[in-house]
């Protein structure tokens, strides 16, 4: 059994025993479902009358002394009408059984101990002898819908952490914490990045003026690097009508993601979801032959998602993303180098935002669902998925593959990154179109002279400013390096007769578009000083009498040290250097 096998049974065995001992506890509970996840395992549960974390501890102690007669786990079919017998009193779990049987598929139950439930598999052989009492713990309660649907019942999860060893199990429980600390949520609001406001909306970010400025910020270097990568930048309406959407085929794979349309001039419209139609618009608005391809359009487009309530995350999930989109067309010869391109792209990106550790998720169809879930093409499919396979491999770039979960109309990579603190994140994707271009009627002539539909590669690299300043402020610990950084350069005045001296290098400061203000509020300069260092300024002059009869300044550095007497035109070569060089 693979690792990934025997973690995904760990953590699964874990989810029955978490069941098993809360009927025990709680008799009048019904279970619902009790999947294992990415660092762990949870459970749903109707309770009677609610608990809270506050009870974790004394479900946790149950699963452990439970545990110990846990010998072994035994399957067994049942008819539909056994099945339904044993739960005539859960309904959620006569609702997945006529599922299980709509799909046709056979009904399993799985018993260990003296608890039984209604499984698919998928446990541990031996699980007293191969999980360590000391590998897991319950870790918080939450809210969940019946089957993630808003018009449900609202029942209790109860998530737990599950590992290997009770070392790794404390290794990840370290990383947690950290991570609380480097929430951006919270980091975000005391560097006033960004808000929300119940009269704006929910999921619908109001960047504040720091914000704001990491948000340009990553829009230039993006700017800059698609220049130089030979992109050209268009821009397209936030809303359009609804056959362009039928079209290209997002209404029916991806309604439930959109907005409801606005009915106007007796036809629909629609907020736009995507870019990706409009674009196509753009390579169809001209004849193209094959001189002009690559063509790789460029964007900053404004998107936006119905993304339900219950899942809004800070500035990880929104209803509003601003995202660092473009699309290259090209022929099937062109495609390795295109796709290789955007692949280092992502690994430039990397090193300058100091991301060590990541992988291509690399996400393809399933045979099954065609004409379902993907565009019924089933020989493009394993064409498109080869050449994308063959980059990966090429490229040496660390990938695995993921059947059943690329876009309905290509394969795709989700770039997975970590943090600085070993905390996993979706930074980015890149997509492979063959089959919406043809919708669209793209065509260019090839040196035959014949009209050929180009392929299509989504990308964008630094995904939306929402999703990746969110990992940045975690990853940076809201300490953003000198060029990234919403004020670079804070200068404090000793006294009064200072403050002319202090406006004179702010605007030479300014004039060379280095971010300076002036901590000048009335506090004492121990407090001003403080209040400098305590919004994470790269830079900290003190000007005081020295200062102004030398012309010369000492410069505080946020990492602790000190550079005395450098003139001022010294000090702004230096930081120049440091902010175009991007360190």
């Amino acid at each position: 059994m693979a690792e990934t096998d025997k973690l995904h049974n760990l953590r699964h065995s874990l989810a029955h025993l978490l069941a098993a001992a809360v009927l025990e506890i709680y008799p009048n509970t019904k279970n619902t479902i009790g999947p294992s996840i990415e660092d762990g395992f949870y459970y749903d549960f109707d309770f009677v009358s609610p608990i809270s974390d506050k009870d974790l501890p004394k479900i946790e102690k149950k699963m452990r002394e439970i545990l110990k007669s846990w010998k072994e786990f035994k399957g067994e079919k049942k008819t539909e009408k056994e099945a339904k017998e044993y739960f005539k009193k859960n309904e959620y779990k006569i609702e997945l059984i006529d599922e299980i049987v709509g799909k046709g598929e056979k009904i399993t139950f799985y018993t260990c101990g003296q608890f039984t439930d209604l499984c698919r598999g998928g446990h541990l052989e031996n699980p007293n002898k191969e999980i360590e009492p000391d590998s897991f713990k319950l870790d918080r309660v939450a809210g969940a819908y019946w089957r993630g649907d808003e018009k449900n019942k609202m029942l209790t999860r109860i998530y737990g952490l599950a590992f290997e060893t009770k070392e790794k199990l404390d290794e990840y429980v370290k990383m947690l914490e950290e991570a609380e600390k480097r929430d951006h949520r919270k980091l975000g609001a005391e560097s006033d990045i960004f808000a929300y406001d119940d009269d704006v909306g929910p999921g619908l970010t109001l960047w504040l003026p720091a914000g704001t400025i990491l948000t340009e910020e990553l829009e230039k270097l993006a700017k800059e690097t698609e220049f130089l990568a030979n992109y050209v930048r268009v821009r397209t309406p936030h809303i359009a009508k609804e056959s362009m959407y039928i079209k290209s085929g997002h209404l029916p794979y991806y309604k439930e993601s959109m907005f409801p349309p606005m009915e106007y001039e007796g036809g629909k419209y629609y907020l736009k979801a995507m870019n990706c139609p409009h674009h196509h618009k753009i390579f169809a608005a001209r004849p193209k032959s094959y001189r002009d391809l690559p063509l790789r359009l460029a964007e900053y487009g404004t998107v936006y998602r119905h993304e339900k309530s219950g899942e809004l995350f800070g500035l990880m999930r929104v209803r509003m993303l601003s995202m660092n989109d473009a699309h290259i067309y090209c022929t099937k010869e062109q495609f390795a180098s295109e796709f290789q391109a955007v692949n280092e792209m992502y690994l430039k990106y990397f090193k300058i935002f100091g991301i060590e550790k990541y992988v291509m998720r690399f996400s393809t169809h399933d045979p099954k669902e065609l004409g379902k879930k993907y565009v019924d093409e089933g020989k493009l499919w394993l064409e498109t998925e080869k050449m994308v396979r063959d980059v990966l491999i090429k490229s040496k770039i660390p990938y695995v593959e993921v059947p059943n979960e690329a876009a309905f109309y290509g394969p795709k990579i989700d770039v997975q990154v970590w943090s600085a603190i070993g905390r996993e994140f979706t930074l980015a994707t890149n997509q492979v179109d063959f089959a919406v271009p043809k919708r669209f009627d793209l065509t260019f002539t090839n040196k035959e002279g014949k009209a050929e539909t180009p392929l299509c590669i989504h990308r964008a690299p630094l995904g939306t400013h929402e999703r990746f300043i969110g990992f940045l402020i975690e990853h940076y610990a809201g300490i953003f390096p000198t060029w990234l950084s919403p004020l670079q350069v804070a200068i404090v005045p000793v006294r009064e007769q200072h403050q002319e001296k202090a406006e004179e290098i702010k605007n030479a400061l300014k004039n060379d578009f280095i971010r300076t203000e002036i901590i000048d509020n009335g506090d004492s300069l121990g407090k001003r000083i403080h209040k400098a260092k305590s919004l994470k300024t790269p830079f900290v002059i003190v000007l005081g009498d020295k200062e102004v009869s030398s012309g010369n300044l000492t410069i505080e550095n946020r990492d602790g040290t000190k550079t005395e007497n450098i003139s001022l035109s010294d000090f702004t070569d230096k930081l120049k250097e440091i902010i175009n060089k991007r360190i």
